[in-house]
This record gives C-alpha cells, structure tokens and sequence, in this order.
C-alpha cells in the first residue's frame, strides 16, 4: 500500500473530523487537543509512542474509518489489551493491574476506564513502557481487520543499504507473504520456489520450482491448509534469523537441506523496473507493469506505441502478476484506453452512499484486443483494473484470482509522535457494485503456474493469452 497524502484543502476539514474529544479526566491530555490531520510534507523525526498517542489513534480511526460510525469501539481496545497482556508474559512479567476493566460501549467513557488501567499497568514497569505502548497500537489497528489500515512507524534500513536492494532470503514462493498474514485460505500445495532474486537463496543454488517441504522443521501445508511457517521465508529487517529449509528437486529426485541467513542482496535491476516492454509473435505487445506508480499510465501507453510503430499489433498482453496495486488514478488512466464511457468502481460509505469512478475519456482508445495476466499477487489498484476489465469487457483475464486485498484508497494522518495512520474513509466495490475485498477477481481462463512450469521457465498463461489473442 503506498502511503497518500491528502490534498491540503482537506486538511482542515480532517482536522475537525478527527480531534480527540476531550476525556472524563481532570486534566486533559495533550493527544485529546491535538488534531488528527493530513500530513503536510515529510513529518518530523519520531517520538516515543504515547497513551496519548493511542487516544489520538483511537479517536482518529472512530471519526474517519468508513465504517467508523458503527464500529464497536469495544472490540478494538480489546484487541490492544490483549496485545498488551501477551507482550507482558512475553517479557516475563505480569502486574495485578493488568485486569481488562468493564466497557459499556459509551467510547468516551470505554476510553477513560481503558486508559485508567493502562497506566496503572504501564507504571508498574517503566522499562516496558515504550514496547507496550507500540504493540498495543499496533493491535488497534490490525482489529480493524482491514487490509488497507496501516500505521507507520519505526521504518530503518538494514546497514549498508543501497537504493534498489532487497532484504531476506533472496527467493519468492508461491504462497507471498500478504497470504500468509491476512489471507490463508487461498494457498494451494505445494509450495515451491517461483523466482530466486539473490541473496543466500541464489547463493545455496536454490532454482524455480525446487519444492519446499519443510521450513525450520514445520510442515508448510497440513491437510491441505497453508501454516504459519510460510511466514519464515520473507523476514523483513532487522528479522535475521537463520530459516531451514527442506527441498525437493523434482526434475532430478534430489532432496536436502539448506539454511539460509537473512541479509541484504542487489537485486536485478530489470526486475526493478516498472514498466518493461517487447513484441511477442510479431504482432502482440506485452507489458509488464509491477505498480500503479506515478505516470505509470502514461509509460505503458508509451511503450505500447513504441512497439506498435510500423506494424500492425492484433492486440495487448498486460501482464500484472505480482502488481501490487498504488495510485487508482493511474488504474483508471490505463483502463481508459481500452474502454470509455463507463463506471470503474464505486467508492461507499458504512450507510451505502456511494461515488462512483468514471473513466478518464480523454485518453486515445487504443482499439487494441487486451489480454490481462492475473496471480494472488495482483492486489489493490490492480484489482480495480482487472474487476473492470472483467465487468465491463474491455478484456479477458487469464492466470489466477487476484489477492482480494482492496478495502478502500487509503487516506493517511499524522500522530503527534510523528508516525503515520492510515486507512480507507470508503469502501471499494467493483463496476457492478460487488465485494472484491477478500475475494478478489477470478480470470476468465484459471491457468496456475506449477512446479514443473516453473522449472522448466515455460509461462502457460502467457502461451494462454497469446492463443487468444491470435483466434
């Protein structure tokens, strides 16, 4: 998810909706005066996580979440006391404070009890003070339940970074890491190796389609069901714990065993690349576009013209496996070459107030075939592009169902430690007013990559898209 920033004109408007009110206590806090509001420019270095940051928090998600207005503030504060709780036994300690207080469903005075216990646990052991706060924050937040809330805080690089490397394994799987944490449900034994970016992965001799039997001695699948160890091969920094994994080479029957360290590794600079172009057959462009990044749009049209220069093209294969979506106004730009006049998506309010998304008609039609190529990783704005292609049949979509990770545009505001909060005011719905949020977009020709695909570098949906194009 890229963190947005809100128009300035709005940013009064934001402030007024978002201002902590002020809590049944003698002395107000600083975070219940303090307006949560768009952020204008770069925000300041980061101050320590407060209680009175979580009220700001709190507040903040309960006046301009979507669903905001009918929320059970009730179940968010749970979700931090538990956090708070289990961070206490993971240290070790426990404080006879620590008792969840009653809570009515008044917010104000469910925040005032939260808040009265919180500090009487918090005091009990200064040392923690700061982690409890982070992870209790933390929980708040992810009770939302939403794919696109988010808070932003502790961002460092790894020692040593350059611009464009990578930090983990060095591999990709099959199962991404976004499945693992949020939606489970969908991956599909086995897992195997898709691609390998560098690092310990490419330096053990790790290859696509190498079969992942076990990791750090867990089951990757049982019955059938991804487990949490899937979750061990995309550590993030400063994660740097060495992952044991089981391998199975099926073109030759090899099996053994390999540790590989988390670490920083250089990654290929074509596949950093947003926008890559050629001419397949002769007569089919094929773009790959890793995200709805800035002017994005406009690159894809570009090199579609490029390639399309003194020959005729029968039509376009947009590849978007992998897209993690980004900006839904570049979605937009680069659906309308391919279709005008039409509703993309609708963006809703809790009580069913909806705004609807129209194409941008004064982009050229292209008047081209399209071929969209979809996985699990498609997410986002790549799912507001493949659910109108799909409703409004400006093209065919061939690969997987997308990732099913597109509540609403995130909107981001500032805390008064310097962190960012963000989280949808609407909720997405596609052309025809369905739910993509958890579901995603299923294709019109399901071909998965497998093991054997991925070993031999044979891409079926590519070949599916091309021998529908040519029909």
């Amino acid at each position: 998810m890229t963190v947005k920033t809100v128009a300035a004109g709005l940013a009064l408007l934001l402030a007024a909706a978002c201002t902590a009110p002020t809590p049944p206590r003698s002395q107000a806090s600083t975070a219940a005066s303090t307006a949560c509001a768009a952020p204008q420019g770069a925000p300041g270095a980061e101050t320590p996580t407060t209680i009175d940051v979580i009220e700001q928090a709190y507040f903040c998600i309960l006046g301009n979440y979507y669903s905001g207005a009918t929320l059970d503030a009730r179940s968010l504060l749970s979700a931090g006391f538990v956090a708070l709780t289990q961070e206490l036994n993971r240290d070790g300690r426990d404080v006879p404070e620590a008792t969840m207080p009653a809570l009515t469903g008044d917010r104000k005075a469910d925040w005032a009890a939260f808040e009265t216990t919180y500090r009487k646990t918090t005091d009990q052991v200064p040392g923690l003070r700061d982690k409890l706060a982070v992870v209790t924050l933390e929980a708040i937040v992810a009770g939302l339940g939403d794919n696109h809330a988010r808070w932003t805080h502790d961002v460092k690089r790894p020692p040593g970074y350059y611009d464009g490397d990578g930090y983990g394994l060095g591999l990709q799987a099959n199962v991404n890491g976004p499945q693992v944490d949020g939606n489970p449900g969908v991956a599909l034994p086995p897992l195997f190796v898709t691609t390998v970016q560098g690092g310990a992965a490419r330096a053990a001799g790790l290859r696509p389609g190498d079969i992942i039997e076990s990791i750090n001695g867990s089951a990757p699948f049982i019955d059938g069901k991804a487990t949490p160890a899937i979750a061990a091969l995309y550590p993030q920094y400063p994660q740097a714990r060495p992952v044991r994994l089981r391998l199975l080479r099926q073109s030759t029957g090899r099996r053994w065993s390999v540790t590989l360290k988390p670490g920083l590794y250089q990654r290929d600079l074509a596949a950093l690349q947003v926008v890559r172009s050629k001419l397949l057959d002769d007569d089919i462009a094929y773009v790959r576009l890793t995200g709805f990044a800035p002017d994005s749009a406009n690159r894809v049209l570009k090199a579609i013209s490029r390639v399309r220069t003194g020959r005729t093209l029968s039509g376009v294969v947009l590849d978007l496996r992998g897209n993690g979506g980004g900006s839904p106004t570049e979605a937009i730009r680069l659906l309308s070459a391919f279709v005008h006049g039409k509703v993309t998506a609708f963006q809703c309010t809790v009580d069913g107030r909806c705004a609807a998304s129209r194409t941008d008609d004064t982009v050229e039609l292209l008047n081209l075939p399209l071929v969209v190529l979809t996985d699990r990783s498609c997410a986002s704005a790549c799912e507001h592009f493949s659910s109108a292609v799909k409703d409004l049949r400006a093209g065919r979509l061939v690969g997987t169902r997308t990732a099913g990770v597109i509540s609403g545009p995130a909107q981001s505001y500032l805390l008064g430690n310097n962190t960012l909060l963000g989280f949808p005011s609407r909720h997405h719905l596609g052309p025809d007013r369905e739910v993509i949020d958890r579901i995603g977009v299923p294709p019109d020709h399901y071909v998965p990559l497998t093991p054997e695909d991925a070993a031999a570098g044979r891409d079926a949906a590519l070949a599916k898209a091309l021998t529908l194009l040519h029909k």
